[in-house]
């Protein structure tokens, strides 16, 4: 399996920040957690996939991690996947700071200029130098921007997301709600759909609003086909 079924997922699992003081940490909207899932490929069971959003030193500043290990047969074929996002929370809106992906020998590393309206760094060794809107996400900070919107019951149709070097534009629907049956119990959910136009892949997420919008499912879908899916084992908070 590619590692790319692994990393699509968190283009939308889960707009710009207005400027001022920094919000604590306790009032920022969004609360520490730790959680692992269940992925799946086409059915099997390839690995797990932990993340972990914990408070940075400053207050209102997080690091948000994400990994993912194989198991059994499939260690043979692909390294543990890491992404990192430091990112702060101000006016209940997630703006992300700085982003590390490693998958073996590749990594991207962006830094963001929002004083100067700029994301710099490389992508698999290529230089990155991009212009930054209002609102734009990375791979991970986009997450905490989708629960920080659900939320407010406020989920915007559009984000614009970095992709290694390239900016793209993302469209997010939300479905409906749905109870479903989850490892911690069963649980109210709200149904979260994203992809790019003209994409045949679709990504449906669960988030829980009892546990903070936490998502706790996953499903990709290619031509209306279940390939990828992602479903909660254990939450800490």
């Amino acid at each position: 399996m590619s590692v790319r079924g692994f990393t699509a997922l968190s283009l939308a699992i889960m707009a710009g920040p207005t400027a001022g003081a920094q919000t604590p940490a306790s009032d920022a909207g969004i609360a520490p957690f730790s959680a692992r899932y269940q992925a799946d490929w086409k059915g099997i069971n390839v690995g797990i996939s932990d993340l972990e959003l914990k408070q940075d030193a400053e207050p209102g500043h997080f690091l948000y991690t994400w990994t993912i290990t194989a198991r059994g047969i499939f260690r043979l074929y692909r390294d543990e996947v890491t992404q990192k996002s430091w990112l702060s929370v101000d006016a209940d809106h997630a703006r992300p700071e700085k982003y590390r992906a490693e998958d073996g020998s590749s990594s991207v590393n962006l830094d963001f200029d929002w004083d100067a309206g700029h994301v710099g760094g490389t992508s698999e060794g290529k230089p990155v130098d991009l212009k930054l809107k209002d609102g734009t996400q990375d791979l991970l900070s986009i997450q905490i921007e989708v629960m920080l919107d659900l939320k407010k019951e406020n989920l915007p149709k559009t984000f614009q997301i970095i992709d290694k070097d390239r900016v793209k534009e993302f469209i997010y629907t939300q479905e409906g709600t749905a109870n479903i049956r989850t490892a911690l119990g069963q649980l109210d959910t709200v149904i979260v759909e994203s992809r790019q136009a003209g994409n045949n892949r679709i990504l449906r997420m669960w988030f829980a609003p009892a546990l903070g919008y936490v998502p706790v499912q996953a499903e990709r879908t290619r031509d209306g086909k279940l390939e990828f899916a992602m479903r909660i084992k254990t939450l800490k908070r």
